[in-house]
């Protein structure tokens, strides 16, 4: 039998950052590189499984052959069924398969946890929106919140070095937080990962989402000449209709 070797993650906090990490990744593969992905799942090939590494790469290739696996397997054959569905429902249902292998991979380096450490370690899991919420862009409240109404027309562009601040949309920051504190509360929609006033963000003029400057790949030097940001999943939206 396979087991947990010395070199896995074995704390609380080493498991939790082996999640974000390939959690990144995936997020990643499914909007920001959702074309390359989506070429690479040839429904010609064998079958394919869409894996997150620990270094926030991503890569599409056949599952691991030795039985059992060194670690919990994604699912298997994600390329059969992308010509057989609209392309935003195959995108869906890699998300939810996708959200089970991570899960599955962290309670795995977490069977030797306490009850104590395994609900410390769920709880900061749940904190982050699901790849399914990312890639649907669904938000348990809909309603949006208030906002001050000439903010965006003097500065239409959301970029901040400071992060968003008290005029800041909340999209996923009312549904994963307990309203404690708003600027801590607020996730990037790309990785999922908490605000941090020492990193630059910017916000989508479009799904009016935050997103990391290094998660899109947007300098502060670049956000100033930018009129309209749109974020990669907007972008991509636009280009299929």
């Amino acid at each position: 039998m396979a087991s947990i070797s010395s070199s896995s993650p074995r704390t609380v906090e080493e498991i939790y950052k082996d999640f974000t990490s390939r959690r990144s990744a995936l997020v990643r593969a499914l909007t920001y590189d959702v074309d390359e992905f989506y070429s690479l799942c040839d429904p010609e090939k064998e079958n394919l499984c869409l894996y997150g590494h620990p270094n926030e790469s991503w890569e599409v290739a056949l599952p691991a052959e030795e039985v059992p696996p060194e670690l919990p397997e994604p699912a298997l054959g994600i390329n059969f069924a992308r010509d057989g569905m609209k392309r935003k429902d195959w995108l869906s249902l890699v998300a939810v398969h996708s959200d089970c292998w991570l899960l599955s991979v962290a309670f795995y380096f977490g069977a030797r946890l306490n009850a104590n450490e395994r609900k410390r370690l769920f709880s900061h899991i749940n904190e982050l929106p699901t790849l399914f919420e990312v890639v649907t862009e669904r938000k348990p409240n809909k309603d949006k919140p208030n906002m001050d109404s000439g903010s965006k027309s003097r500065n239409s562009t959301k970029r901040s070095s400071e992060g968003p601040g008290r005029s800041t949309p909340k999209s996923y920051e009312d549904s994963y937080g307990e309203e404690e504190d708003e600027h801590s509360e607020t996730l990037c929609g790309s990785c999922g990962g908490n605000y941090n006033a020492d990193e630059f963000w910017i916000g989508c003029d479009i799904c009016e989402r935050w997103f990391h400057g290094k998660c899109v790949k947007i300098t502060p030097a670049k956000a100033e000449s930018i009129k309209q940001y749109k974020c990669p999943s907007c972008n991509s939206k636009r280009s299929r209709q």
